[in-house]
């Protein structure tokens, strides 16, 4: 640090060297045809549910939505791959492709969905800013880097480690490091309190209307003088994932600041931002006392590893609360015991979103909860399935009360709403989780119908994956595997494990 960048005569601001070695910025604009959906379809994954035709026409539809989506890079608006639009007003969102990548990994070897996110680190500011509302039509960014909604939140580097575990990618990995640390490093400078924590606001944090802040503070615009659990959590995840990607790139001796951050962290989380007497964990105040408000943005904490385990089965019983998280469409996105939860949404005042519950169930699956996950994924997943048989489509956010879509919200959502046919069919309902770089699966199977996967991508293996249908959870399951490259499978059932290897 310390070299300043001259932005006009009256502005400058400090260069992070990390910057330097962003190599997206002024990269050659790609020039790639963008694929059609009837061509692609056949190599795509093929979901096996016997007695579940509604949701696989819903599966089917959900691609097509997203090739609908994908577009060319406008050189002129500073963009440099093909990519997925985030389908809300013209406009890439950093929060949006941050999850619409998730699902996208699935296709990847059809259309790269995670290039989308070279369009972010191509803006990225000589400082490590990044805007999280670019245009896609011509230069210009949404906000000024000094505006509370600016950026945020920091999920990139789960998404680039998610599609790591995914494909094995080491290149993508190294070229991500640098741009990734820069802008962890920018968030530390601009948006964080004396004792380490972090502020947002109802737009940076993505929940744009949730009702945080004490009266007299605009939700969707002002920090209220508060620590964000959410803000907080996601820059603990993001030190830890960096430090991973660290430790796998042979960089470990450069990230020291990292691990200094998330050790303070922690104590700040954990010491000031948790209530014993509720068993959870809210935003806090600028007095010192938390808000009270129960927000699904604290679950963060619990993909981020920072429970300890002493509190952890409390903390996740407000899931199955149904005064509070268990609704009839899971997860509310504020609890039902708020006075301004709303019955159809109300946006992100109950509304069920695919971004938030995806969060939730990476968040149980870490911690060991995978029944809970999978009754939750369950769950939300025919809610969606019964609201697209009667739709033909599905939506940015759902009714908590109702297999409906929620008011407000956009029809044709593809979108992160790709999740939920996708990514969390996948690895909640089914339980498929793979680690490419060890060439394994590790399946947790609860479904009792006739399930899997054909045409499954994990590395640069083909799998099929087939659990024949079982009478009960503790009865052992059938499996087929086959591959086209040597691969491990680790099949787990309530009772008992496997390991099956194939290719």
């Amino acid at each position: 640090m310390g070299k300043l960048f001259k932005v006009n005569d009256n502005l400058f601001y400090t260069v992070n060297p990390q910057v330097s070695r962003n190599t997206f910025i002024g990269a050659p604009v790609e020039d790639a045809p963008l694929p059609i959906y009837d061509d692609a379809k056949d190599s795509l994954p093929l979901p096996v549910w016997d007695g579940h035709d509604d949701l696989l026409a819903c599966y089917d539809k959900t691609w097509q939505i997203a090739f609908r989506n994908l577009r060319k890079p406008n050189a002129e608006a500073g963009f440099v791959s093909n990519f997925i639009d985030t389908a809300f007003n013209g406009y890439l969102f950093m929060w949006d492709s941050s999850f619409i990548v998730m699902f996208g990994k699935y296709a990847s070897r059809i259309f790269n969905f995670q290039k989308t996110l070279d369009n972010m680190y191509s803006h990225q500011h000589h400082d490590g800013f990044i805007c999280r509302e670019i245009c896609e039509s011509a230069s210009g960014e949404q906000f000024t880097r000094d505006d509370p909604a600016s950026t945020g939140p920091n999920v990139l580097p789960w998404a680039e480690w998610e599609y790591f575990c995914s494909t094995g990618d080491l290149d993508r990995l190294s070229r991500v490091f640098d741009p990734l640390c820069a802008y962890h490093k920018w968030l530390q400078l601009n948006r964080s309190w004396p004792d380490g924590s972090y502020w947002s606001c109802g737009l940076a944090c993505g929940m744009d209307n949730q009702p945080r802040q004490t009266p007299g503070y605009d939700a969707a615009m002002h920090h209220g003088f508060m620590s964000w659990i959410d803000a907080c959590a996601q820059q603990y995840l993001s030190a830890n994932i960096l430090c991973r990607m660290a430790d796998v790139l042979g960089r470990a001796d450069e990230v020291d600041w990292l691990r200094e951050e998330a050790a303070l962290l922690g104590k700040t989380v954990n010491g000031k931002m948790w209530s014993e007497e509720d068993a959870f964990y809210y935003d806090t105040r600028r007095d010192g006392t938390v808000s009270g408000v129960k927000t699904v943005g604290a679950y963060w904490t619990l993909l981020a590893d920072l429970v300890p385990p002493e509190r952890v089965d409390r903390f996740v019983a407000h899931l199955d609360n149904e005064k509070e998280f268990k609704r009839p469409n899971r997860i509310p996105t504020l609890s039902a015991d708020h006075p301004d939860y709303d019955p159809t949404g109300g946006y992100w005042k109950g509304g069920v979103w695919a971004p938030t519950n995806y969060m939730v169930l990476c968040g149980l699956h870490r911690s060991g909860y995978d029944r809970l996950a999978h009754e939750i994924a369950s769950d939300y997943v025919r809610n969606v399935v019964e609201a697209f048989a009667k739709t033909g489509t599905v939506f940015e956010n759902y009714a908590p009360e109702r297999a409906e879509r929620g008011i407000p919200s956009k029809d044709d959502f593809v979108g992160w709403t790709g999740l939920a046919p996708i990514s969390i069919l996948f690895e909640y309902v089914f339980g498929i989780h793979p680690d490419a770089l060890a060439h394994r699966i590790t399946w947790h199977v609860h479904t009792l119908e006739r399930h899997g996967v054909e045409k499954y991508p994990l590395g640069d293996a083909t799998v099929e994956l087939i659990c024949e249908a079982r009478a009960s959870d503790d009865e052992k399951p059938v499996i087929c595997v086959k591959s086209d490259k040597p691969v491990t499978v680790e099949i787990v059932w309530n009772g008992g494990r496997e390991i099956v290897t194939a290719g």
